[in-house]
């Protein structure tokens, strides 16, 4: 179980004590009155007021107090802002989606981006919520191998290529290049990447771990490929945190967590995360497909097409593969889902990507439906421990490189003002396969850096979301290596 610190919640509720005494005329922004208080790092889950001043968490305490707005939480839950390290989908239409589950805070850190400053300039003037991203090693290998996929993902050379000296120079020289410019982390898909050895993967771990920088993989070759994996990172030193288990394992997940759980028992600094589905969503063109024809037919049949809900058979695979596009793939069982889920070894992240409409229910649905079936229809966690694994797990993830994450994943004073307010008796998700896009029921009231996105169940338009960044600094060695790339 999380040891979510008892003295910390006693040095707390002291402080609620002494902040009850304040004065009473203090006028806020904003006023949650009433709410049952949950923060996941001291345990301190009890009924508060709660004031919100210049986007910041100002006082909580016993008192009543006055703000120019006030919103009666009683009988709802407020807690921390859900932080989603694995969001594809970093577009206003899946923002307004994802902060209507909770989300108060989406980040790219698995596929990532070759190019942070685009990524982030792209993005600026305000979202619905927070957003960030990791330099990644997919997008990289695509650029220097000039891969023909227009997508996420590698469609030729990007991924079977296998790189020469020069080209592996090439590629640590941009991802040094993206962490000096502020990426959170380094992202990996070794999956996708077929041609990238292990040892091109242990030297690209080596950059990261230089900089203090988690690496986020999404690895190929099941149990063997997570042997492999977690001892690459080892011998290179660097912070593993290997993206949806459940996906990866399959029907190994019991053994996928418990080589995961021997290696943080010797010390190794790992982490994991699920998103609570049985089917998993990625494009048909990459390299996890290269292989189709030799697939047996009911394995093809587990393959749908997002564009129009077709199952493919072994004569529709083919062309739909040609055409390219998302898919969805259903080949888990409901128990290795629920077994992900329960372990306190994992966070919660969706995978998220919803494009016009069409896509994966985890972009809408993945939070909710962790509160709603597995807390309370199914008790598999309790209310504290899922909620510590949307938001202050992530940010311990991730707050040594990016100090602003120590701002995040907590409802204390100082901290910044994200928080998710949901009613714990009728939080569910409600989008499904055929309907991805239904936003989750029970969260009326979503606050990103201070301001209510979410009110009453609806989007106000309100945008005040910014990038999350880690400290940028300038070398010129990475500087005079980019350059030499692109002369």
């Amino acid at each position: 179980m999380l040891n979510l610190g008892s003295a910390s919640a006693s040095m707390l509720i002291l402080t609620l004590s002494i902040a009850a005494c304040g004065p009473s005329g203090e006028e806020y922004d904003l006023v949650i009155a009433g709410g049952r208080v949950l923060d996941p790092e001291s345990g301190f889950f009890q009924v508060a007021n709660v004031g919100i001043r210049g986007g910041t968490i100002a006082e909580i305490s016993g008192r009543d107090f006055h703000g120019t707005r006030t919103i009666d939480a009683t009988g709802l839950v407020v807690a921390p802002g859900f932080i989603d390290m694995h969001e594809h989908g970093q577009t206003d239409e899946a923002y307004g989606l994802m902060v209507r589950d909770g989300v108060t805070t989406a980040l790219e850190l698995e596929v990532g981006t070759a190019d942070i400053d685009g990524w982030y300039a792209a993005r600026e003037g305000g979202q619905r919520v927070n957003y960030g991203a990791s330099v990644g090693h997919i997008p990289v290998r695509m650029e220097v191998f000039h891969d023909p996929g227009t997508g996420l993902l590698p469609a030729g050379i990007g991924g079977s290529g296998v790189a020469t000296p020069a080209q592996l120079d090439q590629i640590e020289a941009l991802l040094r290049r993206g962490l000096d410019r502020g990426a959170l982390a380094v992202g990996f898909g070794s999956a996708y990447t077929p041609g990238a050895t292990m040892d091109e993967i242990e030297r690209m771990f080596g950059v990261a771990a230089e900089y203090g920088a988690s690496v986020h993989i999404h690895m190929r070759g099941g149990l063997p490929g997570l042997d492999s994996t977690i001892a690459a990172a080892k011998r290179a030193g660097a912070p593993l945190h290997i993206v949806h288990a459940n996906s990866s394992a399959g029907p190994d997940i019991e053994a996928f967590l418990a080589r995961i759980q021997a290696a943080r028992d010797s010390g190794q600094d790992v982490t994991t995360e699920t998103y609570p589905y049985g089917a998993g969503m990625t494009e048909i063109t990459s390299a996890l497909f290269d292989d189709w024809k030799t697939w047996p037919d009911e394995r093809i049949h587990q393959v749908q097409l997002v564009s129009t809900g077709e199952r493919l058979t072994r004569e529709t695979f083919g062309p739909a593969r040609e055409a390219g596009g998302t898919v969805i793939i259903f080949d888990r069982t409901e128990a290795m889902t629920r077994t992900a889920v329960a372990s306190p070894l994992t966070m919660i992240a969706s995978d998220g990507f919803i494009q016009d409409g069409k896509g994966h229910p985890r972009t809408s649905g993945s939070y909710s439906k962790v509160l709603g079936r597995y807390v309370r229809e199914e008790h598999v966690l309790d209310l504290p421990e899922a909620v510590a694994k949307m938001t202050i797990l992530p940010a311990r993830r991730l707050q040594s490189r990016t100090p602003a994450f120590a701002r995040k994943g907590r409802v204390r004073e100082g901290m910044d003002a994200d928080l998710t307010i949901f009613d714990p008796e009728t939080v569910i998700d409600r989008s499904t396969y055929e309907e991805p896009t239904l936003p989750a029921a029970g969260i009326p009231y979503v606050i990103v850096g201070g301001v209510l996105v979410v009110d009453g169940g609806k989007l106000t338009g309100a945008k005040p979301g910014v990038g999350v960044r880690a400290p940028a600094r300038e070398t010129a060695e990475a500087t005079t290596a980019v350059a030499g790339r692109r002369s």
